[in-house]
């Protein structure tokens, strides 16, 4: 369904090529319609009451600028456990009791944090940018925990810190080891269409 709406769209421009931003336009708006009509067929009206909304605004709020800490990953302070009516829509399947939290708002962006469990207690973070129907947009992995084997050796080559800046730039230092004292640091901002794309390094 999602393919043959997008092809009817591309046969609607005629024969001019659309513009990349054009067809990624579209294309999103295909996207919200089916969602739309699959909440509906589960008797969810988004015009009505919309849930993924109601949630979002039930959230606490994370202030910025934020750091990763062990103590952060470990209790995830202000949290809430996602309800499982909501789960499917952050493509979150097979998680048992994920968490979220939301970052306070600006004009272009809307952003949650979501703990989702991996195992033994331990939680990975996401951060993920959301819609103006509270959808999900795009997400990014911030946070991993190190996975053991039995004699609790580190089988995990690479590990990451994060922090997020008040100007919401999001920053990612990826360790290869834990002898390794530079890192590798990414920084990624939310773009207009609300992806997260990477700062080019000024040298």
């Amino acid at each position: 369904m999602f393919l043959m709406s997008v092809s009817l769209l591309m046969m609607a421009c005629g024969n001019r090529k659309p513009s990349t931003a054009e067809l990624m336009q579209k294309i999103d708006s295909v996207k919200a319609l089916e969602v739309s009509r699959q909440l509906k067929a589960q008797g969810i009206n988004l015009e009505d009451a919309n849930p993924l909304k109601m949630f979002y605004d039930s959230l606490a709020l994370q202030p910025l600028p934020m750091t990763y800490s062990e103590e952060y990953v470990d209790l995830l302070p202000g949290y809430t456990e996602v309800p499982v009516s909501i789960v499917v829509f952050l493509e979150l399947e097979g998680k048992a009791a994920p968490k979220a939290i939301a970052l306070p708002e600006t004009m272009n962006s809307r952003l949650l944090l979501l703990a989702a469990d991996v195992a033994d207690g331990e939680y990975e973070l996401w951060l993920y940018s959301l819609d103006d129907e509270f959808l999900p947009v795009d997400k990014m992995l911030l946070y991993e925990p190190k996975k053991y084997s039995e004699e609790k050796l580190a089988v995990e080559d690479q590990y990451t810190y994060f922090s997020i800046t008040s100007d919401y730039e999001i920053n990612v230092m990826e360790y290869t080891d834990d002898e390794d004292n530079v890192g590798q640091l990414s920084t990624f901002i939310v773009d207009e269409s609300r992806q997260f794309v990477e700062k080019q390094k000024t040298f």
